[in-house]
């Protein structure tokens, strides 16, 4: 863990706090951090705050280096950072969007009430762990051919389902359809593509997760509506990404910039914050190698979504389509995307930050564009996730951003050494919580005590109109890699 920060936090509003940009010379602009009192003394025991300083150096930064309240220690960015920049004159960074490119979640409804599947979620989760692969390294059920895979790079989620692995309607239920344009498998190395050939319809390892969940209660019935969501429901949550293509991408992509920094005349405090100029030639190359990584995650998740169908299928004797399996959203936290804020084009870079559009943006899908976008924001095995609702004061404030989880208070090594001796599958199962997992590490490094406490960080969210709390989920049943 990085030394405590001690830097001004000066109160900016409700929940918001300010660094100014006098703290340290070379700042464009202010940090500006959304935590309550409790999850500020937890920012103040690291320095994730310091990341956010170092981001407000970055040339073409347009508007605050902001940071979500499950914001914590990361490559570059701070995980729970977003900034935008010009889309002309602006720098694009590796260390804004991450490793796992396009990490991101998607929900799935169903039509059952959790009495239903009384006495088998275990046989569900027995069946879901082995029908869908998932930890380091895991292999999938399908290898690519070298032309496949350049399709599934170029054309996302919408290569799965022409290909018989989902249905139209996820894609009009994924954000930007499953697939960013730009793409070009070309701009990704024989590693990079080498590692993905194997890997698609896999769950990966770490915070990644299948969750069978129930509605234990909602906040906004008309919106809960408009989302298929009522209480008592179950659902199946999927969080995964990009596997070791999106890494390889990120790190290839770093070793290119590192060496092209100097050429650009571009000096930042920390050296993980690489970058080059948007427009540039090793830009535009990140930029289409990123977004056909992003592709990767999108169809990962289709193939994903495809196999908890059948699972479910295959335990409870029903179809899909009669067990009402639809999809409600998918959204990506690991991104960096051109887009139009307060009448400027920019480049926003989300490091573990969701997209959370207002009502009657033209990216929400027209079945959800009168209540807003669908926000996905999962908690981790014993803990709830939650459904929000994006808001305009996202669109002016945030360049429409909101968390993407609980965000760590303990590294996977201190998590280990502090939990070491307990049984966190028994624990887990005296809350009524099933959960098998690949990895022997994984549950210790998981375990809920490893995070921040989800109901505040939902409490900021919501009460900062950043997005509008909508449903709550409550786990029954996990897959871990």
């Amino acid at each position: 863990m990085k030394s405590r920060w001690d830097g001004p936090l000066e109160p900016a509003g409700k929940y918001r706090w300010r660094i100014p940009k006098s703290f340290m010379p070379g700042m464009r602009a202010d940090g500006m951090l959304f935590a309550d009192d409790a999850l500020l003394a937890q920012l103040r025991q690291g320095q994730a705050a310091q990341q956010v300083v170092n981001v407000a150096h970055l040339p073409g930064l347009v508007g605050a280096s902001m940071a979500m309240p499950d914001v914590h220690w990361g490559y570059g960015f701070p995980i729970g950072g977003v900034a935008a920049v010009d889309a002309q004159d602006g720098v694009i960074s590796p260390g804004g969007v991450g490793y796992d490119i396009n990490c991101g979640v998607r929900l799935l409804r169903t039509g059952l009430n959790a009495s239903e599947i009384q006495g088998r979620v275990a046989q569900l989760v027995q069946q879901l762990f082995q029908d869908i692969p998932c930890g380091v390294g895991a292999s999938g059920h399908i290898k690519l051919s070298a032309k496949a895979q350049k399709a599934v790079l170029r054309e996302g989620a919408g290569w799965a389902v022409d290909n018989g692995f989902g249905w139209p309607s996820d894609l009009e239920h994924t954000e930007a359809q499953g697939a960013m344009a730009g793409a070009d498998p070309e701009a990704l190395s024989a590693k990079a593509l080498e590692r993905g050939r194997s890997q698609l319809g896999t769950l990966g390892s770490g915070n990644h997760f299948l969750e069978i969940q129930v509605v234990d209660k909602i906040f906004d019935r008309p919106v809960a509506k408009a989302f298929g969501l009522f209480e008592g429901q179950v659902t199946v949550m999927i969080h995964t990404g990009s596997r070791g293509l999106g890494y390889q991408v990120c790190d290839d992509s770093l070793d290119t910039m590192v060496g092209a920094m100097s050429r650009y005349h571009i000096r930042l405090p920390d050296a993980q914050l690489a970058c080059v100029p948007v427009q540039s030639p090793e830009g535009r190359q990140y930029f289409a190698a990123m977004a056909a990584a992003a592709n990767y995650a999108w169809a990962n998740r289709q193939l994903i979504a495809h196999g908890v169908r059948h699972a479910f299928s295959a335990v409870l004797n029903q179809s899909p389509e009669a067990l009402g399996m639809h999809q409600v959203y998918d959204v990506a936290h690991n991104i960096a995307r051109f887009e139009r804020h307060h009448n400027q084009e920019l480049v926003v870079h989300r490091k573990g930050a969701t997209r959370a559009f207002a009502p009657g943006h033209a990216s929400v899908p027209e079945c959800y564009r009168a209540v807003g976008q669908p926000v996905l924001i999962p908690g981790d095995m014993g803990t709830a996730s939650y459904v929000l609702a994006g808001t305009e004061t996202a669109m002016a404030e945030t360049f429409g951003s909101t968390c993407h989880g609980a965000g760590r208070v303990m590294s996977r090594h201190a998590a280990v050494k502090a939990l070491r001796g307990r049984s966190i599958a028994a624990e887990l199962k005296a809350q009524g919580i099933c959960v098998m997992s690949r990895g022997r590490k994984t549950l210790f490094e998981e375990a809920p005590e490893a995070y921040k406490n989800i109901d505040n960080v939902i409490n900021v969210v919501h009460g900062a109109g950043l997005s509008k709390r909508v449903a709550r989920l409550r786990p029954m049943g996990v897959v871990k890699g």
